[in-house]
């Protein structure tokens, strides 16, 4: 099987490694990569805003399956680009990922499917975002309609900061607070079947104890022990597959990585997002679980044969993702500094340094681009050692003004992750 991966970034970089792992792909490219990519695919140059160049890219190489990584891309309806060429796509149509390029939308089809997630108001006006504040109170959650990187959420109690960022956004989603842990989970679909995966759970705030901005997010691990007994098929059956069938219903099937962003809350299961994609840095983490081929399980759910596929496989233990960010991350990333440290880093036993916003140097330096520039990821047989592994990897890196959280997991590492009883 030759298989194209469309994009730039840590999630492509994780999926580009778990790919050359599977003996049944021949020929692994990437478009456009970055530089650690580039050792285990070959790459190739791409406007990622150009469908049609996209789609050429996969014709001229007689790739079997594309993969569509970010977000952007699917919701401007490269996936649906490609299969007009007669190729298989593993990734949402663009009517399909509204699902992620709009939370209004999002709302409609979990209203229409029944699927639990927390009451809101659409709002468009100042007047209307102002009586949405009223009506809920603190703490204020309101998300930008459109995409925005995993950034377009503000969560606050300071109701100036909520309405000041209403006013920077046109449409805007206005919900109650929901308490209790957040938890990942992804089914792979094929527009009609689901399979999950195993349940992440990753660190939105920049800051130490979830302080600070959201940002596209900080860390990640899996598997999550502290889970109720049950959990992912609750999931499958009140969330996953309902939004499918719904999604089906309204003749735009979901083919690709349906994501659920999930609170347990005193009151139950609660959905806070859906993106249509991989999420990133669940996915360094997931797939250095993986212990069974990867290609077959996208191309049986972009064929429509998800039935019939192998289900996934995972290791015992556990896997944890520490993200260092470029100086300035999130408000003004700062792009162009050096970093030092990776390949000392990959070498330690059970790391992989995934590579997410990172470009060549003119003298073969390895340089930021900004924003998340790497995904330091290690598996250990338990969660202890998988996060001493990741920050002894860490430790190694220096970038000039660089930051990381130093307690990803470190809660639930200790046992002291606590679940709502509903």
């Amino acid at each position: 099987m030759d298989v194209l991966v469309v994009g730039s970034g840590g999630r492509e970089h994780a999926l580009t490694l778990a790919l050359r792992r599977d003996p049944a792909v021949e020929a692994l490219h990437a478009a456009p990569g970055n530089p650690g990519i580039a050792q285990v695919a070959e790459v190739h140059p791409v406007d990622m805003t150009d469908n049609d160049a996209i789609a050429d890219l996969a014709e001229r190489l007689g790739v079997d399956l594309v993969v569509v990584g970010p977000e952007a891309p699917l919701v401007a309806g490269a996936a649906d680009a490609v299969r007009s060429r007669g190729i298989s796509c593993f990734g949402p149509s663009r009517a399909a990922a509204r699902i992620e390029g709009s939370k209004a939308f999002a709302k409609e089809v979990m209203a229409a499917a029944g699927v639990p997630t927390a009451l809101a108001h659409v709002c468009e006006k100042h007047e209307e975002v102002v009586a949405a504040l009223d009506a809920f109170g603190a703490p204020y959650v309101v998300k930008d309609d459109a995409l925005a990187s995993g950034k377009g959420v503000v969560v606050t109690e300071d109701r100036d900061a909520a309405l000041a960022h209403a006013q920077r956004c046109e449409r805007v989603v206005v919900e109650e607070y929901l308490d209790g842990p957040e938890v990942s989970l992804f089914g792979i679909c094929d527009g009609t079947n689901v399979v999950p995966l195993v349940a992440a759970q990753d660190f939105k705030r920049v800051g130490e104890g979830d302080t600070g901005p959201n940002t596209g997010g900080m860390g990640a691990y899996a598997p999550l022990d502290w889970l109720p007994e049950g959990f992912s098929d609750e999931v499958l059956t009140r969330v996953l597959r309902p939004t499918v069938e719904e999604l089906r219903r309204r003749g735009t099937p979901f083919v690709g990585v349906l994501y659920a962003g999930l609170a347990l809350t005193s009151r139950g299961i609660r959905v806070v997002e859906f993106n249509c994609r991989f999420g990133d840095p669940e996915t360094e983490a997931l797939l250095a679980l993986l212990d069974s081929p990867l290609a077959g399980l996208l191309a049986a759910a972009a064929n429509g044969a998800l039935a019939d596929a192998e289900p996934p496989r995972w290791l015992e233990g556990a896997a944890v993702t520490v993200v260092v960010a470029s100086h300035g991350y999130p408000e003004a990333p700062r792009a162009g500094d050096v970093i030092e440290g990776v390949e000392e880093a990959d070498e330690l036993p059970g790391v992989g340094v995934i590579q997410a916003n990172t470009s060549a140097g003119p003298d073969g330096q390895l340089l930021t681009t900004g924003g998340r520039a790497l995904a330091v990821t290690a598996y250990g047989p338990d969660l202890a050692l998988a996060r001493d592994r990741a920050y002894d990897a860490v430790a190694r890196i220096h970038i000039d003004g660089a930051h990381h959280r130093s307690d990803i997991a470190a809660k639930a590492a200790l046992g002291e992750v606590v679940v709502p009883q509903s």
